[in-house]
């Protein structure tokens, strides 16, 4: 993929307080717009334009973004359950979207790992074709639909009750196989990292493929 135009959308009113949050969490960690860029795997400009609220970030970006501040996507959306709550109730799980992916927090905020639910679209863009590679590991598990799961040079077709779990240092993309989409339960660890966290672009081959995508 040649621009991040194909990972995130314009501006709009679905993430309305990711901006501001994306610039606190970059000044009190104490990086320069290029540091976290750097880490993020993004270009400097791109990361100004989602700090200023010009872009909006898919999902796999806020996922990549949490990763880099070490917290997770709930805390860069302003969604901070009390601590000591260890439930979190059907009625408090509201969908965001994302990138064209509509998501559900699943898990507790200030965690080593975050549980989301998830559904991917039948067509949801360049993040179809946005392959990850970063520290840690995930899991998922398909509850409806089925999913193209790319890991490495291999593809597997999951169909629901299928799970795979996974080393996130291998290259993997993620893409509904079925008409109506995918519903998946997605884990990650938040493992924080000094190495670069890395995007690649598909059959573009661009080494950043966020910053020019996530």
């Amino acid at each position: 993929m040649s621009s991040a135009s194909h990972l995130d959308s314009p501006p709009g009113e679905d993430l309305p307080v990711v901006a501001p949050r994306l610039r606190e969490l970059r000044r009190r960690s104490g990086l320069t717009l290029e540091a976290a860029a750097a880490r993020a795997g993004l270009s400097p400009a791109h990361l100004s334009r989602l700090e200023t609220g010009r872009r909006t970030p898919s999902l796999p970006m806020l996922l990549a973004l949490a990763r880099t501040y070490g917290t997770t996507v709930s805390d860069l959306l302003g969604e901070v359950p009390p601590e000591q709550d260890p439930i979190v109730r059907a009625g408090r799980m509201e969908a965001q979207q994302a990138g064209g992916w509509r998501y559900w927090r699943a898990g507790g905020s200030g965690r080593a790992m975050q549980a989301l639910r998830l559904h991917v679209p039948p067509e949801a863009g360049g993040q179809a074709e946005l392959v990850r590679v970063h520290p840690g590991e995930e899991w998922l598990y398909v509850t409806a639909g089925r999913l193209r799961l790319t890991l490495g040079e291999a593809t597997h077709v999951l169909e629901p009750g299928d799970a795979a779990h996974f080393d996130s240092l291998t290259p993997h993309r993620i893409a509904a196989a079925s008409r109506g989409g995918v519903d998946l339960l997605f884990m990650h660890t938040l493992v924080q990292s000094g190495a670069t966290e890395l995007c690649l672009g598909g059959a573009a081959g661009n080494p950043r493929g966020l910053g020019g995508r996530p």
